[in-house]
C-alpha cells in the first residue's frame, strides 16, 4: 500500500488549521478509509488537546528514538489514528540535519500502512513546513476572508511553486461566511497565481463558519461525533469526498 499524503497548511495562525486536519481525517475515516493524523506542528503542536488526548509517545519520542511510529499512534474511539506532536514544548521547532531527516520520512513510512495521511503542518514559512508541503502527494493550503490569511496564503503558495513546481495545491476557504465569500477568496488568489506564478489554483472547497465548531473543540470532541448533521461538518466531509480518490 501507497497511501495518499495530504498536507494542510496555512501562511498564519488562528485560520483553523489543526481542527480542519482533524475533522478532515476524521470524514476520511467516515468514508471507510483507514487514515491517520499526523500532527507535524513542530513547535506548537496542538492536536492531543484539542482531542482530549494524553497519549504516553508522541513525535518528539520518534524522532529521539525512543518509541517507533507504530508504537506512538493512539487509536481515536472515532476511527482513525493520530500520531502526537509534543503539546506545548518549543524543543521540535528547531531541528538538527538528522532529526529533520527522521521527520520527512514519517509521511511515506506512514503512507505504507494507511490510505490517508493528513499532515497538520505548523502555520508559516520556515524549511521544515516548506520541504513536508512540498513532499506531500495533495497540499492544501486553508485561507480565510481576512486580508492578511490571503496575503500569507499566497506567500506559501509562492514558496510551493519555488520548492515544487509540479505539484498541483488546493485552496479550502474556512470559517467562510458563505459560498459567494469563498468564491471571492479563491477568485483574489488565484488571479495572483496566475498573474504572477503562471499557474491556477482549484477549490478544494469551503467550510461554513459554525458555531458548532468553537464548541466542538471547547469540548474536546470531534465535530462529526458531537455534531455531525452541522453545516461544518457537512462542507469537511464534502472536501474529504473529493479528495479522497
Amino acid at each position: 500500500m501507497t497511501g495518499q499524503v495530504i498536507a494542510v497548511a496555512s501562511g498564519k495562525g488562528g485560520v483553523g488549521k489543526t481542527w480542519f486536519a482533524i475533522t478532515l481525517a476524521h470524514a476520511l475515516a467516515q468514508l471507510g478509509r483507514r487514515a491517520v493524523l499526523l500532527d507535524a506542528d513542530l513547535g506548537l503542536a496542538n492536536a492531543d488537546v484539542q482531542l482530549g488526548l494524553a497519549p504516553a509517545r508522541d513525535l518528539g519520542a520518534v524522532i529521539a528514538g525512543r518509541a517507533t511510529a507504530e508504537e506512538a499512534l493512539v487509536a481515536h474511539p472515532a476511527g482513525f489514528y493520530v500520531l502526537p506532536g509534543r503539546s506545548g514544548s518549543g524543543a521540535l521547532a528547531e531541528l538538527g540535519a538528522a532529526e529533520m531527516q527522521a521527520v520527512l520520512a514519517l509521511p511515506a513510512q506512514l503512507a505504507g500502512s494507511f490510505q490517508h495521511v493528513v499532515l497538520d503542518i505548523g502555520a508559516g514559512i520556515g524549511p521544515a513546513q516548506r520541504r513536508l508541503l512540498a513532499a506531500s502527494d495533495l497540499p492544501l493550503v486553508l485561507a480565510t476572508e481576512e486580508p492578511t490569511s490571503l496575503t500569507d496564503a499566497y506567500a506559501v503558495l509562492k514558496l510551493l511553486a519555488q520548492d515544487a513546481p509540479q505539484a498541483a495545491p488546493r485552496l479550502v476557504v474556512n470559517m467562510a461566511a458563505g459560498p459567494a465569500a469563498a468564491r471571492r477568496v479563491h477568485g483574489a488568489l488565484e488571479a495572483a497565481t496566475r498573474r504572477f506564478l503562471g499557474r491556477g489554483l482549484d477549490l478544494a472547497g469551503l467550510v461554513r463558519r459554525d458555531a458548532k465548531v468553537p464548541e466542538a473543540i471547547r469540548a474536546q470532541t470531534p465535530l462529526l461525533t458531537r455534531h455531525p448533521t452541522c453545516a461544518a461538518a457537512a462542507d469537511v466531509a464534502a472536501i474529504a469526498r473529493s479528495v479522497a480518490p
